[in-house]
């Protein structure tokens, strides 16, 4: 991973907000709208994703729109705790299609999953066929979305410095 060289300034932050919200925006209106020229706006776009900041563009689709309006967060535990056990298991849950996020984490189970089916049949038979039947798992507790009150890949940006932004109040 590429190593930045300096800190995000006030024009770079402007700039990831902007294209975290608008990623098909033209160079050209978001210099206009951060303050520069179009091709100062394009060096610092390029510069952010040679050093890794951005790491990408996506198109945002709806999940009902194509046969994945189901949400389901997964708790896996495993039957042994090794380095070699949670690599195998990751190994593993990295190849499900409908698999968005796997992670390892501390507390009361090791491995927290983000799925997207289609519908409640074909999540009993994701479960029993191929989750309960990844590498080392001992156990699993299924939570099923039933209203997605937010959802988004917008990180936070600060405004200066390290420091997070201000949380707003509803």
């Amino acid at each position: 991973m590429p190593v930045r060289s300096r800190e995000l300034d006030k024009i770079d932050r402007k700039i990831l907000r902007i294209l975290q919200e608008e990623g098909r925006i033209s160079f050209t209106e978001l210099g206009e709208r951060v303050g520069l020229s179009t091709s100062p706006c394009t060096e610092r776009v390029r510069r952010l994703e040679r050093e890794g900041v951005i790491t990408g563009y996506h198109a945002r689709l709806d999940p009902h729109q194509v046969g994945a309006g189901l949400l389901v967060f997964v708790e896996i535990s495993l039957a042994y705790k090794s380095g070699d056990i949670f690599e195998d298991f990751r190994a593993a849950a990295l190849k499900l299609p409908n698999v968005l996020e796997c992670h390892l984490v501390s507390g009361d189970f090791d491995y927290l999953i983000k799925l997207r089916i289609s519908e409640m049949a074909s999540y009993r038979k994701l479960l029993g066929t191929t989750l309960l039947a990844l590498p080392h798992v001992r156990e699993s507790k299924s939570y099923i979305v039933m209203e997605e009150a937010k959802e988004t890949l917008s990180l936070p940006i600060p405004e200066r410095g390290g420091r997070e932004p201000r949380l707003q109040k509803p």
